[in-house]
């Protein structure tokens, strides 16, 4: 795990170097967004002159943080358990270090996840809290984005923290980061935002500073988006900071828990619901859906957190190699996507849903009707059919 200090001059230079037709350089730029390690340009032009001191960019973040300040901390719409728990995680961490902290989520977020140590001191942006965020975006010293690659996953947050004077400092896993940050710690190869903050806090030669509380909301991150340690990217690491993260008082019994097992009636009703009547299969393709319409979700009264996951079930079905999901938001489609092998559903989300996240997970929006962007889907598996079929996982051999 590395740190990046990007300073606005060096961000200027880079993008004159990017135009310059250099063979080398050109290999070079291809290599970092590849790896996706900390591979902002500044860090290109830095490594060029041979200049690139990770133990320094440490140093300056330190730096930043040695005297008290004021700090915002903010994540994704619809925060899920790695956004929530490396952002509240995050702050358990400065609140400790002396600063002063508040958390800022840009919608509101599912329930199961209220038992996180800090939950109750989240602010919720909206209508009634708009301008009291406004006021602190634009008062804080340092900005922590957290779990998120663009300023557009915060809805009207972004333009506050894009304007704000505040130093920011961007910690994620995401494709295709914005560059809008002073620091930024950004791993693609990493499972969860949680696991590059613990590293930091590591880094930082503080672990001593994660208690129980800390753990448990690091851990949820780093349980969830590996998907209960079930997906490609539970690594060797993964297991041994999850193993330090026990060590340090985590109870896995009880995340576990408070996560998967703290269902409503109405949802599980919901869920049987969705995979009874509304599950569907392109079995020449290799592909299952689900749409959900507004009714739907009214008559399940369905809450923020009860269609999370419906995608996975449609993924396990035998021989699914795409898995996706549409729910009708009121004027916008939102959609999951899901994958195995090496289809690439970010590439997918991105070029034709304006979406994006990851190789295999990925999110994406619609503004057609549910109907329309049901038909617009099933046309595009069409003309994937042939890369579809012929995509591989790691079930090939098994088949």
């Amino acid at each position: 795990m590395a740190f990046v200090y990007t300073d606005p001059k060096d961000r200027m230079e880079a993008k004159e170097h990017s135009r310059v037709t250099n063979p080398t350089f050109n290999s070079l730029l291809l290599f970092c967004y590849s790896v996706k390690i900390f591979a902002l340009l500044p860090l290109i032009t830095t490594s060029q002159s041979g200049n690139v001191n990770p133990m320094q960019e440490l140093e300056a973040f330190k730096s930043l943080l040695t005297l008290p300040k004021d700090i915002v901390i903010t994540t994704h719409q619809k925060p899920d358990a790695d956004a929530l728990g490396s952002s509240l995680g995050m702050a358990a961490y400065l609140t400790k270090k002396g600063h002063r902290v508040q958390v800022i989520a840009p919608t509101d977020y599912p329930q199961f996840l209220y038992w996180m140590k800090g939950n109750d001191n989240v602010l919720v942006f909206g209508e009634d809290t708009e301008q009291q965020v406004a006021r602190l975006v634009s008062e804080a010293d340092v900005i922590f984005c957290l779990d998120f690659s663009s300023l557009g996953r915060i809805n009207e947050l972004g333009e506050m923290v894009r304007q704000s004077k505040a130093s920011k400092v961007l910690i994620d896993h995401h494709l295709n980061p914005e560059d809008f940050a002073d620091f930024v710690s950004w791993d693609t190869n990493a499972a969860a935002t949680a696991e590059l903050v613990y590293e930091l806090i590591d880094a930082l030669g503080d672990k001593h500073l994660i208690d129980k509380d800390l753990a448990e909301c690091l851990y949820a991150g780093i349980n969830t988006d590996t998907g209960g340690f079930r997906h490609p990217n539970t690594t060797q690491k993964v297991h041994m900071i999850t193993a330090e993260l026990i060590g340090l008082g985590a109870d896995s019994a009880k995340v576990n828990k408070l996560i998967y097992d703290n269902n409503s009636l109405e949802r599980l009703r919901f869920l049987g619901y969705a995979l009874s009547e509304k599950l569907q299969m392109i079995e020449d393709s290799h592909v299952a859906y689900i749409c959900i319409t507004a009714e739907e979700l009214q008559k399940f009264h369905s809450k923020t957190g009860d269609t999370e996951g419906l995608v996975n079930y449609a993924l396990s079905i035998q021989g699914v190699k795409m898995a996706a999901m549409f729910v009708d938001r009121g004027g916008i489609v939102k959609m999951s996507f899901r994958s195995v092998g090496d289809f690439s559903v970010n590439e997918f989300a991105a070029r034709h849903f304006e979406g994006g996240g990851h190789k295999n997970a990925a999110g994406g929006k619609s503004d057609l009707s549910l109907d329309e962007t049901e038909a617009r889907f099933r046309e595009l598996v069409q003309e994937y059919k042939e890369q579809l079929r012929s995509s591989k996982s790691f079930l090939t051999e098994y088949a």
